[in-house]
């Protein structure tokens, strides 16, 4: 398939700048499979579509203080470090720009106050290079961030948040991303002990996100793009209780594209879901056969991204791109801080 084929055209008054309040208050499309149907409520009316024995699995992943400013130590111009993935107690795979600047060696200066700088150790592949953070006073990697780390807010957001938390699901509980998983920005406490009254599992897997879900795909023919690597854990807890639920008739409800990857990653061909810790590099585009998703909670993705073919891959692309054409006229709210589709 090619490329074009999953364009659309978006207004850039359509990029939501903020998030909704309360979160379950955003719209939301609902897109039927079976009957082609299309349908549009808010985000907390989600609830009547579960029904007792289903499952809602959630990526319960933590956004990092990944973005870091400072300067060169020698020449002073500005550099930005971004964080990727920690390899050390204090080194990381990290992006670093202006890259084509940054030089084996050079050492990054991101708070003269407490003697933080960072070193280039090595320049890799795809600007992914590893540095070294250094303290004067010893401090540790966490206190480091603490300091000097800002959220990493996606550039088409241009205002400021007021807290860290706007950028963070209400169920972040575990360190390692460097992006939110946005679709479980609209569930809110209230919204879940709803649902688990009305006798529908909550389970929790750790994708965290990084730049396989976000790297754009450069290839006219998308079967050559290659995923980069994201790590993964599905625990024995939320296994059973997903295998279980379909044992006895229940449907798994996939809130964001990190989950259904996840959860499609660590499933066997007859549909069990084994509890693992690996690394996914799975790249689910139409023709996909879906092994454990029965329904996906997801949001409005960028045109030409493997998050709209993974979409158009679950419900079929003219659908899916039909009802982003009616999400534009309609004037949704699109991306990180937009609303929300349900895919059943």
């Amino acid at each position: 398939m090619r490329i074009e084929e999953f364009d659309y055209d978006l207004p850039e008054g359509l990029i939501a700048q903020h998030p909704v309040y309360p979160r379950d208050h955003a719209r939301l499309m609902v897109l039927n499979r079976e009957s082609k149907t299309i349908s549009h409520m808010k985000f907390f009316q989600i609830e009547q579509f579960f029904k007792k024995g289903d499952v809602l699995v959630l990526n319960n992943t933590k956004v990092i203080k990944a973005r870091i400013k400072g300067v060169n130590k020698d020449t002073f111009g500005k550099r930005e470090v971004f964080l990727l993935k920690q390899v050390g107690e204090y080194e990381w795979k990290a992006l670093t720009s202006p890259n084509r600047r940054v030089h084996v060696g050079d050492e990054i200066v991101v708070s003269e106050k407490d003697g933080i700088t960072v070193k280039i150790l090595e320049k890799g592949e795809y600007g992914e290079n590893k540095v070294k953070f250094m303290s004067k006073s010893g401090l540790s990697m966490r206190s480091i961030l603490e300091k000097i780390g800002n959220i990493p807010l996606p550039p088409y957001i241009k205002g400021k948040i007021t807290a860290d938390d706007e950028y963070q699901t209400i169920f972040a509980s575990n360190e390692g991303a460097v992006a939110s998983p946005t679709a479980g920005l609209h569930f809110t406490k209230p919204l879940l002990k709803r649902l688990e009254n009305k006798g529908v599992k909550i389970a929790y897997i750790t994708l965290h996100v990084g730049l396989g879900t976000f790297k754009p795909v450069k290839e006219e023919i998308i079967e050559r793009h290659k995923m980069h690597e994201e790590e993964f854990v599905i625990d024995e807890k939320t296994a059973k209780i997903v295998n279980e639920a379909r044992k006895n008739g229940g449907r798994i409800f996939a809130c964001g594209t990190t989950v259904v990857r996840t959860l499609e990653t660590a499933a066997t061909f007859n549909g069990i879901l084994k509890p693992m810790r690996g690394k996914t590099r799975l790249f689910i585009k139409p023709g996909y056969p879906f092994k454990i998703v029965d329904a996906i909670i997801t949001n409005f993705h960028f045109p030409r991204t493997t998050l709209l073919m993974l979409v158009s891959a679950f419900a079929g692309k003219e659908f899916v791109l039909k009802a982003y054409d009616i999400a534009v006229k309609e004037h949704y709210r699109f991306y990180s801080f937009g609303d929300a589709m349900l895919i059943i």
